[in-house]
C-alpha cells in the first residue's frame, strides 16, 4: 500500500458520517422478539395439546415426544413463511469458537412436476452435518463423516434474513459431544439437581434451580478502510506491530465519555436488531481504551444467554460493516492499551424466586446464603486451575495479568462484611444463626442530592471471581470466547461441591445432629479448606503472585500447559461422575485446544514475517536511501567538517535503520526455523508448548524492532495505518 493511498484511506475514514438509523414503529417492547418463535407464537400456531407438551419439555426438562414434532414443525413453518422465510438451518456451536449453519429450502417435489413447501418433524429434530470437517480431536476420521445436530427446544428458534434458525447440539455418530451446548446442558442439569437437593434444607417446596448468566461484551471498532489496510488485523484480528500513540488512554477521557455519532448510530442499529431477536440489550457505553465499547443485556437463563451472546457477536459483525466499521473481538488487538473481556455475572435461582447467592431477611435465609457462597468458594478453590483453563486461549493470554484485566491466577473477592462473617463462623463453636447488615444510607453535604444507598461490599476490579452483592462476576473470560466454556467448568465444579456438602451434612444428621448444627459443622470445615482462594487485595501486584504460589493456587501462565488442567485426575473424575463429559471427550477437546493454539500462533508468525519482508524492510531501506543521498549531497555542497556536522543526525538514523533491518531479517529467519522445528514435533501437546516457548518470543522481538523503525521512518513513507489513526473515530 503506497503512502499516498494510506493518507487517502485515513482521510476517507475521518470524513465518514453516521448512517441514519430508523427504528421500527412503536416502543422497543412492541418489537421485542419480532423474529423469535416465542411462547406467545407457539400458543398461536400450535395445537393446544402440542403446546402444552412442548412447554413441559422447556420448563420441566421432560424428554421431547417425537410424536409431536410434525405438529411443531408445521406451526413453525407457517409462522416462518408468513415472515417471508424460505430456508431453515440447524444453528450450532462447534469447537471453532463460532457458530455453524447449513441452509436448506422449504421445498420438495410434489410428484406432479412441481414443488411444494415442506418442513417435517424429522427435519426439525435432527440433521446430519459432516462431523469430520469440524474440530473433533480425532474422534472422527476424514472417512468417518457422520454426525448429528439435534434440536434444543429450550432455546427458541429465530429468523435471520430469510432463514429459520434452529438452535441445536452437535454430536458424533458414536455419541460424543462435538460442541459447547451439549456439555453445557449436562452441566446445567447437574447443578440443578445438586442445588435443588441442598435448597430443600431451607425450602422443601423447591423443585428446580436454574443458572442465570449476564455477560458484558467488550469490543473495539475500527474504520473498515483502515482495517483493510492492515493485513495483520485482517488475518489475525490484532495488530502484530505498531508503536503506541502519543495519546491513548492515559487521560481516562474515553471511559463513559460521549459516544461518537457514528458509533451511536451503530449501537442503535445493533440494539434494534438484537431486540428483534429477543436479546435483551440494556447497557451501552464507551470503555477505557479509545475505540473500545461495551454492550450488556439483562441477565437470562444460562443456556439462552450463551446462545444470545453467540448470536450477538455474529450480528455485531454484520451491522458494523453496514456502518463502515469492523468489529474487533480479539482480546488484545492493540499493544499498550486495555484489551477486551466478557465479564460473566453468574448466580443460581430457585423456582420459588429465591436468588441463592443473595442475603436473606431472616437468620435461616442467611444460613442458606452463606451455604451457597461457601460452596461456590469450595468449587473455585478445588478447580481453580481448571477454571483458568476454561477461559484461557491464545488470544486471551495476551490480556490476562496485564494490569488491565484479572491476573492469570483464579482467586475470589468477598468484601469486608462477608469475609468477617465467614471468619466468625469458622472460629465460633456455637450453633448460632446470624443477621447481615442491610445496605446503608449515605448523606452528602449537598442539599440537592438525595441520600445514596451504599452496598455492603466494594468492588475489586483486579479479582477474577468477585462477589458483587447477589452474584459472582467471573471477570477473566475473553471477549471473543464462547461463554459456555467457562460455564461448563464453573457449573460442574459447583455441582460437585454441593453434592459433597449434602453427603457430609446427611452423614452428620444420620448420626443424630440437628440439621442446623450439621450444616454449620460442614460450613466451618469448608470455610477453612477454601481460605486460600479468598483474596481481597491487589491482584495486579507481584507480591500476590508469590503469595498465590505459597497458597497452592495455580500460577501457570503458559497457555498450552494451562490446558493440561482439563486432564487432571480430579477434573476427569468430576466431569465423568456428573455425566458432563467423558475422558474421551476431554482428551479430544484438549487436542482441539492445542491444535487451535498452534494454528493461531502459526498464522501470526507467517503474517509478521510477510509484513516484515514486504512492507517494513522495503519502506525502511527506501528512507535509508533517501538519507544516504542527503548525506552525499551535503558532502558535495559543504566543506568536509561542516558536511560531517550537518549530516551527523542522518548518519545516526542510517545506522539505526541498518541495525533494525538487519535484526528483522535475522529474526524472521530464526522465526521460520523455529516454526519448522516445532512443526516436526509429532505430539500436538508438545508442539503447542514449543510454539509458546520458541516461536512467540521471536515474534515479540521482531515487533520491538519494527516499532522502533516506525518512530524513525518518515511518516509519509510508512504504508500501514498507525495507532493514532486506528484508535480515534471522528
Amino acid at each position: 500500500m503506497s503512502s499516498n493511498l494510506r493518507f487517502q484511506v485515513v482521510e476517507e475514514a475521518f470524513k465518514k458520517q453516521a448512517v441514519d438509523v430508523k427504528a421500527p414503529a412503536g416502543r422497543p417492547s412492541e418489537y421485542f422478539a419480532k423474529y423469535v418463535f416465542t411462547r406467545q407464537k407457539m400458543y398461536k400456531y400450535l395445537p393446544a395439546d402440542v403446546y402444552a407438551k412442548l412447554i413441559d419439555v422447556i420448563d420441566n426438562g421432560t424428554r421431547l415426544d417425537r410424536s409431536i414434532a410434525d405438529a411443531v414443525a408445521a406451526g413453525m413453518k407457517r409462522w416462518a413463511m408468513e415472515m417471508g422465510v424460505t430456508h431453515y438451518t440447524h444453528w450450532f456451536q462447534p469447537l471453532t469458537e463460532g457458530t455453524a449453519e447449513k441452509h436448506d429450502a422449504f421445498v420438495e417435489h410434489d410428484g406432479k412436476g412441481g414443488m411444494v413447501e415442506n418442513f417435517s418433524g424429522k427435519l426439525l429434530v435432527q440433521q446430519e452435518p459432516d462431523a469430520s470437517s469440524f474440530p473433533n480431536g480425532g474422534i472422527r476420521n476424514t472417512f468417518e463423516a457422520r454426525g448429528y445436530s439435534a434440536w434444543d427446544p429450550t432455546s427458541p428458534v429465530f429468523i435471520i434474513d430469510d432463514t429459520l434458525c434452529i438452535p441445536t447440539i452437535f454430536i458424533s455418530y458414536t455419541g460424543e459431544a462435538l460442541d459447547y451446548k451439549a456439555p453445557l446442558l449436562r452441566a446445567l442439569h447437574a447443578v440443578d439437581r445438586a442445588a435443588t437437593d441442598v435448597c430443600r434444607y431451607f425450602y422443601p417446596e423447591v423443585s428446580k434451580v436454574k443458572c442465570n448468566l449476564g455477560w458484558e461484551q467488550e469490543y473495539f471498532l475500527v474504520d473498515e478502510g483502515l482495517y483493510s489496510a492492515r493485513p495483520d488485523l485482517m488475518l489475525t484480528g490484532r495488530t502484530l506491530m505498531g508503536h503506541e500513540s502519543a495519546k491513548n488512554q492515559q487521560m481516562d477521557d474515553h471511559y463513559f465519555g460521549t459516544i461518537p455519532d457514528r458509533v451511536q448510530a451503530f449501537m442503535k442499529d445493533l440494539e434494534i436488531r438484537s431486540l428483534e431477536l429477543a436479546i435483551p440489550c440494556k447497557t451501552r457505553h464507551n470503555e477505557v481504551a479509545p475505540n473500545q465499547f461495551e454492550l450488556a443485556p439483562i441477565y437470562e437463563e444460562c443456556n439462552l444467554a450463551v446462545d444470545h451472546n453467540m448470536l450477538l457477536m455474529s450480528l455485531m459483525k454484520r451491522v458494523a460493516r453496514k456502518h463502515g466499521f469492523r468489529v474487533l473481538l480479539h482480546e488484545k488487538p492493540f499493544d499498550g492499551i486495555n484489551g477486551s473481556g466478557k465479564h460473566n455475572n453468574w448466580s443460581l435461582c430457585a423456582d420459588n424466586g429465591v436468588l441463592l447467592h443473595a442475603p436473606g431477611k431472616t437468620p435461616e435465609e442467611n444460613l442458606r446464603f452463606v451455604t451457597f457462597i461457601v460452596e461456590t468458594l469450595m468449587a473455585v478453590h478445588k478447580h481453580n486451575g481448571l477454571l483458568k483453563a476454561s477461559i484461557m486461549s491464545a488470544t486471551n493470554a495476551h490480556r490476562l495479568g496485564g494490569h488491565e484485566a484479572p491476573p492469570a491466577i483464579i482467586s475470589s473477592f468477598l468484601g469486608k462484611q462477608l469475609s468477617e462473617l465467614l471468619d466468625h463462623i469458622e472460629t465460633s463453636d456455637k450453633d448460632e444463626l446470624f443477621n447481615l447488615k442491610a445496605k446503608q444510607g449515605m448523606e452528602l453535604d449537598i442539599p440537592q442530592i438525595p441520600q445514596l444507598i451504599i452496598d455492603n461490599t466494594d468492588r475489586n476490579r483486579t479479582s477474577p471471581f468477585a462477589f458483587t452483592g447477589n452474584r459472582f462476576e467471573f471477570r477473566a473470560i475473553g471477549s471473543e470466547a464462547n461463554c459456555a466454556s467457562a460455564m461448563i467448568a464453573l457449573n460442574s465444579a459447583m455441582a460437585e461441591a454441593l453434592v459433597s456438602f449434602k453427603e457430609r451434612v446427611d452423614m452428620l444428621m444420620a448420626k443424630g445432629e440437628s440439621k442446623i448444627s450439621a450444616i454449620l459443622d460442614v460450613l466451618r470445615e469448608d470455610i477453612k479448606a477454601c481460605r486460600p482462594i479468598r483474596f481481597d487485595g491487589n491482584g495486579y501486584s507481584e507480591e500476590w503472585v508469590a503469595e498465590a504460589r505459597r497458597r497452592g493456587l495455580d500460577t501457570e501462565r503458559s497457555c498450552p500447559i494451562v490446558f493440561e488442567r482439563y486432564l487432571d485426575p480430579e477434573s476427569i473424575e468430576m466431569f465423568e461422575r456428573l455425566g458432563v463429559m467423558s475422558r474421551k471427550e476431554l482428551e479430544a477437546r484438549n487436542e482441539v485446544k492445542w491444535e487451535t493454539y498452534v494454528k493461531k500462533v502459526q498464522i501470526e508468525g507467517r503474517v509478521i514475517s510477510d509484513m516484515s519482508m514486504n512492507h517494513i524492510i522495503p519502506v525502511a531501506t527506501h528512507y535509508q536511501s533517501t538519507l544516504i543521498r542527503n548525506v552525499q549531497s551535503m558532502k558535495a555542497v559543504f566543506p568536509p567538517e561542516k558536511a560531517e556536522s550537518l549530516s551527523a543526525r542522518n548518519m545516526k538514523l542510517i545506522e539505526q535503520i541498518a541495525g533494525s533491518t538487519e535484526a528483522i531479517e535475522r529474526l524472521v529467519e530464526e522465526l521460520t526455523e523455529a516454526r519448522r522445528v516445532a512443526n516436526r514435533i509429532e505430539s500436538i501437546h508438545q508442539r503447542a508448548i514449543a510454539y509458546h516457548d520458541t516461536v512467540e518470543p521471536k515474534m515479540q522481538a521482531i515487533r520491538k524492532e519494527i516499532d522502533s523503525l516506525e518512530m524513525i521512518v518518515e511518516d509519509g513513507l510508512w504504508t500501514l495505518p498507525k495507532y493514532r489513526e486506528l484508535l480515534f473515530i471522528r
